[in-house]
């Protein structure tokens, strides 16, 4: 089974506490993508103006990304920019700038859609998106505070036309209104999808599914260099992961959110996608072996 990823593709300006980098590739549907395809055959939906860097465009291609439906068009790649704190569970985002992403209009492959994550982008767009795709289709959803502020109705309306829906912890909360994330759920489920996933940032992500709850850890690294993308990461994983079993039931769902898990830890060791799009399955395997090993008991 294929894999499409729907997000924007960018060009970063990222601090850290350990240092700071400069234009380099990002972007919500990149992180998907290159989580994506260590898993399933992967294509990217985007758009990207005439000053996007030539060679980020290889780093995608080389890795295997199909970059049929990433138009080209007049203008300025989206670009952002953000600075850490210190603990790193904390950033200010130091500018946006959406320049051609505004006038994005994602054309869905008709043969390619059987998985789709639709990432993190304006609601309007992302219902857009679900209107092209078959009904069969599986589609997780991603979001954030700033549609779940002002754009809530429309949110709900993704989520309800969502299989699986992946969001963060102050995300679920506030679309909620509810303080515990256990609670949080309850309402997103109410609206329809088969699953929701909330993403714990280092402490791991936990799944409801069917009635049952499933938590996995995050991965003890000794060093977080960035953690940008690390959800976005998460999501393609965990899509791709289900896309390669071929059928979903909560076993798959789960080993789903460990692959998540584990691409997740690997993307925050280095910064941007410098370590993500070097890691091999090979390095998935024996890292997932390693989660196994410290849930056993």
């Amino acid at each position: 089974m294929s894999v499409v990823i729907v997000g924007t593709v960018g060009i970063d300006d990222i601090a850290t506490p350990t240092g700071q980098v400069s234009r380099v590739l990002g972007g919500s549907g990149t992180y998907a993508a290159l989580a994506a395809r260590l898993f399933a055959p992967t294509a990217l939906v985007s758009v990207v103006g005439t000053d996007f860097p030539s060679d980020h465009r290889r780093l995608l291609e080389g890795r295997g990304v199909d970059l049929a439906g990433l138009d080209v068009v007049e203008g300025e790649t989206f670009r952002w920019g953000g600075r850490y704190h210190e603990d790193l569970n904390t950033r200010d985002t130091e500018f946006v700038e959406l320049n051609v992403v505004t006038e994005f209009t994602p054309r869905i492959p008709a043969t390619n859609a059987d998985y789709i994550f639709v990432g993190n982008i304006e609601p309007g767009i992302q219902l857009s998106v679900m209107e092209q795709l078959d009904p069969a289709a599986y589609v997780a959803t991603d979001s954030m505070d700033h549609w779940i502020h002002g754009q809530s109705a429309e949110l709900a309306e993704v989520f309800r036309r969502s299989t699986l829906v992946v969001l963060n912890d102050q995300e679920a909360r506030m679309f909620s209104r509810e303080s515990r994330v256990p609670k949080a759920v309850g309402p997103i489920l109410a609206l329809g999808p088969q699953a929701v996933v909330v993403k714990l940032g280092e402490y791991g992500a936990v799944l409801a599914h069917g009635g049952e709850w499933f938590s996995a850890p995050g991965y003890p690294l000794p060093e977080v260099v960035d953690p940008t993308g690390a959800g976005d990461a998460f999501a393609g994983a965990m899509l791709a992961s289900l896309a390669e079993a071929g059928a979903i039931d909560g076993a798959d769902l789960r080993r789903a959110v460990v692959y998540g898990s584990v691409a997740a830890s690997f993307t925050v060791e280095a910064f941007g996608v410098e370590r993500l799009a070097a890691v091999t399955r090979e390095d998935v395997e024996a890292r997932y072996a390693e989660f196994k090993e410290l849930v056993a008991f």
